[in-house]
């Protein structure tokens, strides 16, 4: 008998993978939340029937969180990670070695629970020194946090349930007052192909925020359409102004110093969107 995991990503559209086996499912106080094993993309995370993140493709993802930010500010020192609790953006993050302190505020402590027992690989640093772990909601900790950060990086899950506050317009304008005078932020704002109106109205909210907004893209093969947007707001630096010369190469297998700028020559499709 095989079994299979399916996620609707539209109610006419899907991806489906076959397991190897089932190893966690709970309702945890926020998100139904699953670890399965999978035959052709090894240990994934699955949260409200959504994936999260596989051991076989995780490094685009977190890579392209971290990375482009991070070579665009000079000097990131105090680095946030709202979200992403299975601890694959503070391990690219403290590839960094002028990051003094990383600091993750994930609301569900589950998720780095399990991520820690069955996603060593992803969840490996968050034991590290540089790192404190807070489980706690991400969007009173920003506004609670003024002039803090250099960079802030929003890993979250699509906007549903406990994700919808950080989608809000609210949300960017707190995560403005909680840079510093230079600060960068970034976050994953979904795909084109089904959340186009999604990524034009964050487009247009962190437009009215922030002086500076880019958007870029990477190809993510479990994560739906596999076509995956990121949107950065900086109030100084801009990712296309970086020297990529000036960028050392660094122990990645998705993001480099060449694709750097490459990742913001969007689709004309995506272009369209952004522009209003």
């Amino acid at each position: 008998m095989e079994l299979w995991y399916t996620e609707k990503q539209t109610e006419q559209f899907g991806i489906t993978a076959k397991i190897k086996e089932t190893l966690v499912t709970e309702k945890t106080d926020f998100q139904d939340l699953a670890m399965i094993d999978t035959v052709e993309w090894g240990r994934m995370l699955v949260l409200d029937g959504m994936v999260m993140t596989t051991v076989r493709d995780e490094f685009v993802y977190h890579e392209m969180v971290a990375h482009p930010a991070l070579y665009t500010h000079p000097n990131p020192k105090h680095v946030l990670v709202v979200g992403g609790g299975d601890g694959g953006v503070i391990r690219e993050v403290l590839k960094h070695p002028q990051v003094e302190k990383a600091v993750l505020v994930e609301i569900d402590g589950k998720v780095i629970e399990y991520s820690k027992k069955y996603l060593p690989e992803i969840a490996g640093e968050l034991d590290n020194p540089r790192v404190q772990v807070i489980v706690n909601d991400g969007y009173m900790h920003i506004h609670d946090h003024k002039n803090t950060y250099d960079v802030i990086m929003v890993d979250s899950t699509e906007p549903v349930g406990p994700a919808v506050e950080l989608f809000s317009r609210g949300f960017y304008q707190g995560i403005y007052e909680a840079l510093k005078e230079d600060g960068i932020f970034v976050a994953q704002t979904d795909n084109p192909w089904f959340k186009a109106d999604l990524i034009r109205t964050v487009h247009r909210d962190v437009s009215e925020i922030f002086p500076i907004v880019r958007v870029y893209g990477a190809n993510i093969p479990t994560y739906p359409s596999g076509l995956w947007t990121f949107t950065m707001g900086s109030k100084t630096y801009d990712p296309l102004q970086v020297d990529e010369a000036s960028i050392p190469e660094i122990d990645t297998k998705y993001y480099s110093p060449r694709l750097h700028k490459a990742a913001f020559a969007l689709p004309k499709f995506v272009e369209d969107l952004v522009r209003g």
